[in-house]
């Protein structure tokens, strides 16, 4: 019994290594396509219509990115390679705003041990019931690093030189690049930061200080990749996104 036990977790971490290197490689892959494809296009040729559809896509795609970066934290985007998986870490978390991993997984730690609490660099019990100024508060928060001012620089320098020098449609930067990434970081912020650690008013009731929002399984996916079921990722933190559905069902 123990000897299959054991074989069956290797062929499980295993499975899970290839499902999460395959996860990662088509949101990485899609996202830069998509990425490279519209920076091609005249904007002025693109139907009215189709503009924010793609522009939703373009926001659900660089959600995906942190999303990756976020799993890789937790090392379920590569169970069975931490230096590869670690790299898929690196690699979303620079595509997706040029943010340094080590830094980015380093707070995230923090919210996982004081989640909801004082040292939690995503909460804020000064602005509860004030979204838009906690999430100022949580940006400000994931800012402070030494060389946030770098990071600022160069995302800046990127933007300008896309249309300046390599004559991409300025359009096309800001409306398929550059606000979809602004815009997700309130997605995952709204989505996965404020409806589920916001205090009920009854306080909370679980050591997570977390509570689930529990859309349908499509809606789930599509709000913010099932990071909704904040409660199943905290008390499950090795499940990668695309499992969270299971830790759900098994409660």
């Amino acid at each position: 019994m123990h000897h299959s036990t054991v074989r069956q977790s290797f062929f499980q971490r295993h499975r899970d290594s290839i499902i999460g290197v395959f996860s990662a490689a088509i949101v990485l892959g899609v996202w830069g396509g998509t990425l490279i494809w519209l920076f091609r296009i005249d904007f002025s040729a693109v139907p009215l219509w189709l503009v924010p559809l793609i522009f939703g896509v373009r926001m659900f795609l660089h959600t995906g990115l942190f999303i990756t970066a976020h799993d890789a934290m937790h090392g379920s985007a590569c169970p069975t390679h931490p230096q590869l998986n670690h790299a898929i870490g690196a690699i979303s978390s620079m595509a997706y705003a040029l943010l340094p991993y080590n830094v980015l997984r380093e707070n995230h730690m923090k919210h996982h041990r004081y989640p909801g609490r004082d040292g939690d660099p995503d909460y804020s019990q000064k602005y509860q019931h004030n979204p838009v100024l906690w999430y100022v508060n949580f940006m400000v928060e994931y800012m402070k690093y030494k060389y946030s001012w770098l990071q600022m620089v160069a995302m800046t320098a990127l933007f300008h030189s896309l249309y300046l020098f390599l004559h991409v449609d300025f359009w096309c930067v800001l409306l398929f690049w550059g606000l979809p990434m602004i815009c997700s970081s309130v997605q995952m912020f709204y989505f996965g930061v404020f409806l589920p650690h916001r205090e009920p008013e009854g306080g909370y009731t679980n050591p997570h200080h977390a509570r689930s929002s529990y859309f349908s399984t499509f809606w789930s996916f599509v709000t913010c990749y099932h990071f909704g079921y904040h409660w199943e990722h905290h008390e499950f933190p090795h499940l990668p996104w695309y499992k969270l559905p299971s830790a759900l069902q098994s409660k």
